[in-house]
């Protein structure tokens, strides 16, 4: 294990003082700094950038730490400060765009079937706002009539890709993990539940594979999948274009 680095050091500071932020001010710390679908009226224009800095529990920030750490140490020293932080954020931005992306074509497509079912839009928004209102006050229980021919899994999808949020700093995280990949491809690295060394040429892509699956399928767990392969996919594309043009031992000082 390397030595931490002073640029990861500080974001894993700043990712402690938002998490000690939501211990103490909850549910107000969420609203401002989570990321709310765009069309949502909750949604702020810093939320791209301040969601990678929230999380939803204790598991949640120490995984994501011990992954910027073990990652983006070395990264940082072969980059330098400036030319991680710019792959880091943009990598964060890019699961956001991703993820905003598919949450804009599951809501507009059930949007569409609603209103061809006879419903006009403020009739439908209506409709999602007091399902909002009986699930904040029912533990996430509601009742709804739907229109012949859209059912309720549909339905239940379309709500939460409106008013669902997405925390942490996994995207950018996986960013940082594709990266790694490409310049150390045959590090063993051991995923904790399976001890077993794995190279990160086979490692990392076998962790995207898994979120791809369930961002299709649909998780059961609440995890933003899509957001993972976001920064995953931007990481690549950054990290591949600057091995191919022999820009990895370029630092930006």
């Amino acid at each position: 294990m390397g030595r931490l680095t002073n640029t990861v050091k500080w974001l894993i500071i700043v990712n402690v003082l938002f998490f000690v932020a939501t211990l103490l001010y909850g549910d107000l710390t969420y609203r401002l700094f989570s990321l709310y679908y765009f069309e949502n009226e909750q949604f702020q224009v810093w939320q791209p950038v301040t969601h990678m800095f929230m999380h939803g529990g204790m598991a949640h920030i120490l995984f994501n730490m011990y992954g910027l750490f073990a990652f983006g140490s070395p990264l940082e020293a072969r980059w330098g400060t400036k030319k991680f932080l710019f792959f880091y954020f943009s990598a964060g931005l890019g699961a956001a765009l991703v993820h905003t992306g598919v949450n804009y074509f599951i809501f507009h497509q059930g949007l569409d079937a609603l209103m061809s079912a006879g419903m006009t839009d403020t009739q439908v928004f209506d409709m999602m706002a007091d399902s909002m209102k009986q699930a904040a006050s029912n533990g996430g229980q509601y009742s709804i009539n739907l229109p012949t021919g859209f059912d309720v899994d549909s339905y239940s999808k379309m709500l939460s890709a409106y008013s669902g949020t997405a925390v942490g700093a996994s995207g950018a995280v996986y960013g940082v993990l594709v990266a790694f990949g490409l310049m150390f491809p045959n590090i063993e690295l051991m995923l904790i539940f399976l001890p077993i060394p794995i190279k990160a040429k086979y490692f990392i892509p076998l962790m995207i594979a898994g979120d791809l699956f369930f961002g299709v399928t649909g998780s059961p767990f609440g995890i933003a999948h899509w957001a993972h392969i976001g920064g995953a996919l931007f990481g690549f594309i950054m990290a591949y274009y600057w091995k191919k043009n022999s820009m990895n031992d370029t630092r930006w000082d």
